[in-house]
C-alpha cells in the first residue's frame, strides 16, 4: 500500500450484535491490525447493531478521504440497501447506487465486500480441512469420503444474498476434492437441518460462510443440527464451544467449523477492496 493512502481514513463497517461480543470481534481483530501497519490517517470501525455506530464513526472522521468496507458476505439486503441508505449513497433509476460521493469536502468511497473476494475459496478449503485435523477422532475422513456443507444465511429480502454461497459451492465442487458440496442456510432453502438427508456420504463438514462466531454460527445453527436449546446456552455461558467435534447424529458423523472472519489474511482483502476503490473499479 503506498503513501498514497497516508492521507485517507479507512472505516470497516460490521453488523455487530448487542447479544453476542463476538460478533465484533473480527472488525475489532482486522482494524487493529490495519492500524498497527500505519498506511491510513486512521483506521476505526463501526456497526450496524452495536455501539460505535457508523454514521457516528462518519462525523468523527476527518481525512480528506475516506474507504468505507463492508465486513460483510455477500452483496444482499445490508450492503446493497442498507448501508447505502444510511450513508447517504445516492440509489441510481435501474436500482444501483453510486459509490462515490462529496461531503462538506470529505471524498467518500464505498467499497465491494470482503466476502465476494476470490480469497474466499480458500478460508473455506482451510476452515474445512483445518476442523478435521484437529479433531481426527476416530478416524480422520479423506475428502472424497465427505459431504462438504457451506452453511449461509440467506434472505427472502434479497435475491443476492444467496448467490455468494451458491458461487463458493459451485468453484469448490469444481475441484472435486470432497464426495459432494452444497450449500445451505438459515432462512432459505435447503434449511441447514437439511443436511442429514442431503448428505451423500457418513462423513460431513459443515464450514459457517459468516465473518462472525456471533448467535448465528455458535447457537442457531448448532441447535438446527440438533443440538438441545438448553445446553447450548449453558456452554455460551461457560465460555465452551458450542458443539464437540465430532457428534454423531441421525448415522452421520459431523464436524462443524468456525466462521471465516478472524482469518488473518482477511486484512489483505480489505486493503484490496481499498486499492479497488481508489481505482474506479
Amino acid at each position: 500500500m503506498p503513501d498514497y493512502f497516508s492521507d485517507s481514513a479507512l472505516v470497516l463497517v460490521a453488523h455487530g450484535s448487542t447479544l453476542n461480543a463476538d460478533s465484533a470481534k473480527p472488525a475489532r481483530q482486522h482494524a487493529a491490525e490495519l492500524r498497527s501497519r500505519q498506511l491510513f490517517a486512521e483506521v476505526r470501525e463501526g456497526f450496524l447493531k452495536q455501539q460505535p455506530a457508523v454514521n457516528g464513526v462518519l462525523r468523527s472522521v476527518t481525512a480528506r478521504r475516506v474507504f468505507i468496507v463492508p465486513l460483510f458476505i455477500s452483496e444482499g439486503y445490508f450492503t446493497e440497501e442498507v448501508l447505502p441508505l444510511e450513508l447517504g449513497f445516492q440509489a441510481n433509476d435501474d436500482g444501483s447506487f453510486g459509490r462515490v460521493r462529496q461531503n462538506d469536502g470529505q471524498t467518500l468511497y464505498y467499497c465491494g465486500v470482503v466476502g465476494t473476494h476470490a480469497s474466499m475459496t480458500g478460508a473455506l478449503l482451510s476452515r474445512a480441512k483445518g476442523i478435521v485435523e484437529k479433531h481426527p477422532f476416530p478416524l480422520r475422513p479423506k475428502p472424497g469420503d465427505t459431504t462438504l456443507f457451506i452453511a449461509g444465511h440467506g434472505t427472502s429480502k434479497n435475491e443476492n444474498s444467496r448467490k455468494a454461497i451458491e458461487q463458493q459451492v459451485t468453484l469448490i465442487r469444481n475441484k472435486r476434492e470432497y464426495a459432494d458440496v452444497r450449500a445451505v442456510f438459515l432462512e432459505e432453502k435447503p434449511p441447514v437441518e437439511s443436511c442429514y438427508e442431503l448428505a451423500t456420504t457418513r462423513n460431513i463438514v459443515i464450514v459457517p460462510f459468516f465473518i462472525s462466531d456471533g448467535l448465528h454460527s455458535c447457537q442457531d445453527i448448532p441447535v438446527k443440527l440438533g443440538e438441545p436449546e438448553k445446553r447450548v446456552q449453558q456452554r455460551l455461558a461457560n465460555d465452551q464451544p458450542t458443539w464437540v467435534n465430532p457428534t454423531e447424529r441421525q448415522g452421520k458423523r459431523i464436524w462443524y467449523s468456525a466462521s471465516i472472519g478472524t482469518e488473518p489474511f482477511l486484512a489483505e482483502v480489505i486493503l484490496e477492496r481499498v486499492r479497488e476503490a481508489s481505482a474506479g473499479k
